[in-house]
């Protein structure tokens, strides 16, 4: 059931995403006592696939979605978009820290992206999703035998993808910044509109029978004879077998979480819509999904009406581990990015952006989501997707419901599910440690991709920072 709106929806961090369709009336938050076989903490890509994965399962079990503002309000509805088929933060990431499951990791997913697409289709949701695969683009010399051997390597995995030279991809979106590229095909990248395809996913749920609240921000959780007692800011209690936590970067809330990721702001612009000549002069027919190759990388796409999306570069943290509505928009950031974008593609100059946003990245030292379980069991974690999690949420729903319903699944026995990533230095350090990285990232950048001593450690021990 759902309450009338009494106002606007609100714009997540002032998210183009949130201006192109209408999320709906409002969902009723958490009222009095409620009792389900599973609460799923979190409305966004984790919890809203968990909840189908659940019910497909097994249809008659009760299970509530508690979001704290509106379905797809945090990192679901702010992303760029790219839906990508890795599940390991790309192969590299993946043969680093998982290389005796690298090759089962990959079908998995490419299984779960072919899933994904299939089940957008057959629900009908309108997530404007285009298979137009991704181009990846060397602006550093060394950068192109870098893409090089990422194609050479992805083939002998088993994915789709070649090695572009400076002619072909000039051919493709021209720059005077590319020297080279990389293309991987639509089975290993889609685009989507992401508030879309959140709206839609809840959708879905709600017609298996989940019940979705908003506005019911979860304070805290307690293990009680037989589950877990879940309280609800104002007041709302909900009783249940297991708990899923499905709250990414917003994951404070349980502080034994807080050693295992760091949220990290991320930030983006996007144009006006392009005239027929802006649009002709940069090429782009294939419209790929596309990113740069630094360590503090854009990735750039083509909305549906023919906007230019450009985020990424800066990676911000704020001490304390704060998420909060004033971090959504960080001018000097905007700044930076303009003048990036200006120069990357100097027939734009000029142009409007009419959006900027922000919103946080849940990272992890190693790059990928990390599952667990608390509470005696009965409460079940994933979490840390680094920015790629538009695709890995739904394989890592799967995880959550096998969990729960499937002790059995050969994928709970995976090295990759079972295992954590180092923990992340606590309280007063954690802020001089993050900025450490952060600066030696952008060193090796400036330096043509020469790793100092520092960074080459923390290479050994399987430690990374992205943008």
């Amino acid at each position: 059931m759902r309450t009338p709106a009494t106002s606007s929806p609100p714009l997540a961090g002032g998210s183009f995403w949130w201006t192109t369709g209408d999320p709906g009336p409002s969902r009723l938050p958490v009222r009095g006592r409620h009792e389900v076989d599973v609460a799923i903490v979190g409305g966004g890509f984790t919890g809203l696939w968990a909840a189908i994965a659940m019910l497909e399962t097994d249809p008659s079990l009760r299970v509530a979605v508690l979001e704290a503002e509106r379905v797809g309000w945090g990192a679901s509805g702010r992303n760029g978009g790219f839906c990508e088929a890795s599940l390991t933060h790309g192969l590299s990431n993946g043969l680093l820290h998982y290389a005796d499951e690298i090759d089962l990791l990959e079908r998995e997913g490419r299984r779960n992206l072919a899933g994904l697409v299939a089940f957008v289709a057959a629900e009908g949701i309108d997530a404007e999703l285009e298979p137009t695969g991704q181009l990846l683009v060397a602006t550093q010399p060394h950068e192109v035998d870098d893409l090089r051997a990422y194609a050479d390597t992805g083939v002998a995995h088993g994915n789709d993808v070649r090695f572009l030279d400076h002619a072909a991809v000039q051919a493709i979106q021209p720059s005077p910044r590319w020297l080279g590229g990389a293309i991987a095909s639509g089975q290993q990248c889609v685009m989507v509109n992401p508030a879309k395809l959140a709206w839609g996913l809840a959708a879905s749920a709600e017609r298996r029978g989940a019940r979705v609240f908003e506005r019911s921000r979860v304070t805290g959780v307690r293990r009680r004879a037989g589950g877990v007692t879940v309280q609800v800011d104002g007041g709302g209690v909900v009783e249940a077998d297991h708990v899923l936590v499905a709250t990414s970067a917003s994951s404070m809330w349980l502080k034994r979480l807080t050693p295992l990721f760091v949220p990290v702001y991320d930030y983006v612009l996007m144009t006006e819509p392009l005239t027929p000549a802006q649009r002709a002069s940069i090429g782009w027919d294939g419209r790929y999904g596309m990113s740069d190759s630094g360590n503090q990388f854009h990735y750039f796409r083509l909305s549906a009406d023919d906007r230019i999306l450009w985020g990424g570069y800066d990676a911000i943290y704020h001490k304390g581990n704060r998420v909060q509505p004033s971090h959504d928009l960080r001018p000097e950031t905007f700044a930076v990015l303009e003048r990036n974008f200006t120069a990357t593609f100097p027939q734009l100059d000029g142009i409007r952006f009419t959006h900027r946003w922000g919103g946080a990245i849940d990272t992890t030292t190693r790059f990928s989501v990390t599952f667990g379980d608390v509470m005696g069991g009965r409460v079940h974690y994933a979490l840390g997707y680094t920015g790629l999690g538009v695709g890995a949420t739904r394989w890592a729903a799967g995880i959550l419901r096998d969990k729960v319903l499937r002790p059995q699944s050969d994928l709970l026995r995976l090295r990759f599910v079972r295992s954590t990533p180092l923990p992340i230095p606590p309280g007063p350090i954690r802020e001089p440690v993050v900025n450490l990285m952060r600066d030696a990232v952008m060193g090796a950048d400036a330096s043509g991709g020469q790793r100092s001593l520092f960074l080459r450690a923390m290479d050994a021990i399987g430690v990374g920072f992205d943008s």
